[in-house]
């Protein structure tokens, strides 16, 4: 996706599984099997925290981590063995997209302690996803696409796949797999340990996006990357299970045209079965199978349609699409719908012939936080009353019970938890558009702050000069959008201010969240408050807001039209009053807020007059298939859909001031999209101003000064064009 849900442009933060060791997250809380702890890396060494005492234990020693003739491992991450005997360290890693999931790994034996590198000869930074058998005994790892294990005794490594190419990939996923399914380690150990099943992706068929190198060498070199555009049909992708000793790979036979369908979710359900999601291409129908592990026959036992999109797993589980939740001894498993226009949480019976709904009532769940099925409660985050703001809740398992509101009533704003294995414990933070953040260690269902903890409630501090008031508009189509709005420093009604307005309007992500920061411009040089200008963002339809799935899905084959309309009706509601100067109204985004700002530069100048974007995509049709197709349709079906959405389609009304800025080494918004976009300026004679940034990213960090020289660039044609200050 353009721009991750919920999550900042150049900040990918990501909760990650504690059975994973893969860095590909980043680790808020990895608790104890019991929950009653939690471990954390101290100085070189791995110690564990009593939530209750606060008592901190070193449980494996910096020396215990440091291999004979070498420096002490550095730590990216950390698992143990089911049976807390053995330790793995993931170690020099390496970035694979977005995320560090290439590297090595060492296993620690506590008993013996024995440090043992696994993957002996295999080139350096180059294994993935590495995890413990369910014995402890073995190791299943990728390495070069893929798949093996190794014995963790003897060293011994069996290789599980020997076909495994840059494009058939073995045991992890594809550049588009991974960016909108979440989708990385690609492979799962059965309960017994005796298999692995896995995902083979066939991206031979996929053509490759050529970016050229032109700075690390004397000569340039070309950078592919199997990128399937929007309009092209998806990359293969199947099941096998093959046995962890090696031997002959049993593949599923999954009903459908491989090439018109998605697997974004596999676990196993039993020792013989795995449980497999499907969604068409256009990913409004989502089947659930039954494979038998034995000879690959499967079936289909659960079906789900909708008219727009289905969501999958990633979007209501901190973008972690692992595990099938079963409950009531497998007899049921968790699961998540919007088919009564709400985002609610269901129990579906193990032949999917009974739903029962347990969070009944007209709003949405953000995502699920605990099943506690000792104490029969799901927690889960919500926040049925405003939209802006997140709570957690809990709800019995029942499907009779009403939602409880857990966090504390008084504490209006943004809260955020970590909930123990045990659901005794949580990791709580809060804040709002006015109170710095603060933590706490409380104790559940009661919301009560540990005894070694400094509560919330003692240290909680407001921000009372904070100039950012919420508020919402009702457009002129009756449509009513949350906004905030933030006022200059030393306001002044008779006289006139500037205006930026910060966009982003797409499925992936909201700007009005009530959380304390979230309303300052991370690119500018300064203080925007200070300086003299109003800042103001606002959430049309079709963002991920939780308003029911009518309002996210009001945007289906609209991207580009429906919200930037929002946007400018909204714009028209805000600005007529006396004291904002018309003359000086900006617009910037970054990725899918890139464009957005482009179509309202080019769409509506009467209101916007300075423009800047940042990543844009300038032409839908340069976009991946997964989520462009999930949200506008096959282009094959309503070309004119996306010719109406493409800010390229009105590059010649611009009439205002447009600084473009973009990576020429985005392998997410390709910088092509840039330089069609500018042939079409030039074609009309548009003045504009232009910076390419070689060699970086979606979100232009990498190198030396980058980041002060990107907000100095935007700090300076903002005051130049949209200058600061009273008149």
């Amino acid at each position: 996706m353009y721009l991750k849900r919920k999550f900042c442009i150049a900040l990918f933060i990501i909760v990650t599984s504690v059975q994973c060791v893969n860095a590909q997250y980043k680790t808020v809380t990895q608790f104890t099997p019991d929950g009653n702890s939690y471990y954390l890396k101290q100085e070189g060494s791995i110690a564990k925290a009593d939530i209750k005492t606060g008592q901190i234990t070193v449980v494996v020693k910096k020396e215990q981590l440091t291999p004979a003739g070498l420096p002490a491992l550095t730590i990216s991450s950390f698992a143990f063995s089911a049976d807390n005997n053995k330790l793995m360290v993931f170690t020099n890693t390496a970035k694979v997209w977005r995320y560090n999931t290439r590297g090595d790994y060492w296993v620690l034996d506590i008993a013996t302690n024995k440090l043992t590198q696994l993957g002996k000869g295999k080139p350096s930074q180059s294994m993935m996803y590495a995890k413990f058998s369910p014995d402890g005994k073995k190791a299943g790892y990728v390495s070069e696409h893929n798949l093996f294990t190794e014995d963790i005794a003897t060293g011994k490594i069996t290789q599980l796949t020997v076909d495994g190419t840059r494009k058939l990939i073995n045991g992890t996923f594809d550049w588009v797999y991974e960016e909108e399914f979440g989708c990385r380690d690609g492979f799962r150990w059965s309960p017994d340990g005796n298999r692995i099943a896995f995902w083979q992706v066939d991206a031979n068929k996929i053509r490759d996006y050529l970016m050229l190198n032109t700075t690390d060498s004397n000569y340039s070199h070309v950078v592919p990357v199997e990128y399937p555009k929007v309009g092209e049909a998806p990359s293969p992708v199947k099941i096998g299970v093959v046995n962890a000793i090696g031997g002959s790979i049993q593949w599923m036979n999954i009903e459908g045209d491989p090439q018109q369908h998605y697997l974004p979710r596999m676990e196993w359900a039993d020792g013989s079965t795995l449980v497999v999601q499907q969604l068409n291409r256009k990913q409004q129908e989502s089947k659930l199978f039954y494979c038998n592990i034995t000879d690959g026959h499967t079936r289909s036992f659960f079906t789900e349609n909708d008219k727009a999109w289905i969501e999958v797993k990633s979007y209501w589980n901190d973008d972690d699409p692992t595990g099938w939740e079963w409950i009531n001894k497998g007899k049921e498993f968790i699961w998540v719908s919007e088919k009564d226009g709400w985002r609610h949480i269901y129990t579906i019976s193990r032949d999917g012939s009974k739903q029962t709904l347990l969070t009944n009532g007209k709003y949405d769940i953000e995502s699920i936080k605990s099943i506690d099925e000792a104490g029969n409660y799901i927690y889960f985050m919500a926040s049925p009353y405003n939209a802006t703001q997140l709570y957690l809740y809990k709800v019995k398992m029942d499907g009779k019970s009403n939602a409880v509101l857990v966090s504390p009533a008084g504490l209006k704003g943004t809260h955020a938890y970590t909930v123990s294995p045990n659901a005794k414990w949580a990791s709580h933070s809060f804040s709002n558009y006015k109170t710095i953040p603060v933590k706490e260690w409380v104790s559940l269902p009661g919301h009560i702050a540990v005894d070694n903890a400094v509560s919330i409630a003692a240290t909680i501090k407001a921000d009372e000069g904070s100039p950012v008031k919420y508020t919402s508009v009702t457009t002129e189509e009756g449509v009513t959008l949350d906004a905030w709005v933030s006022r200059p420093k030393n306001f002044d009604s008779t006289k006139k201010y500037p205006v930026v307005f910060y966009v982003y309007g797409e499925p992936a992500a909201t700007t009005t969240g009530d959380s304390y920061g979230n309303h300052q411009n991370f690119l500018y040089n300064g203080d925007m408050s200070e300086d003299g200008y109003f800042q103001v963002a606002v959430d049309n339809r079709g963002t991920p807001s939780l308003k029911g799935a009518a309002w996210r899905k009001s945007i289906y084959r609209k991207i580009g039209t429906i919200n930037v309309k929002d946007m400018a009706l909204a714009a028209t509601k805000i600005l007529d009053k006396p004291y904002f100067d018309k003359d000086r109204v900006a617009v910037w985004g970054w990725s899918g807020g890139g464009s957005s700002t482009l179509n309202l530069l080019f769409k509506y100048p009467e209101i916007f007059k300075t423009g800047i974007a940042i990543a844009a995509v300038g032409n839908q049709l340069f976009y991946d298939n997964i989520y462009q197709e999930r949200y506008m349709g096959l282009p094959q079906e309503n070309m004119e859909d996306f010719v109406n959405g493409s800010p390229i389609t009105y590059a010649k009304n611009l009439k205002g001031n447009l600084l473009y800025i973009h990576g020429t080494g985005d392998d997410n918004v390709h910088y092509s999209n840039a330089e069609v976009l500018l042939n079409e300026l030039i074609k009309y004679n548009k003045q504009f101003q232009f910076m390419a940034y070689p060699n970086r990213t979606h979100s232009i960090s990498e190198g030396e000064g980058t980041g002060l020289h990107l907000a100095t660039l935007y700090t300076n044609y903002l005051r130049t064009y949209c200058p600061p200050g009273a008149r």
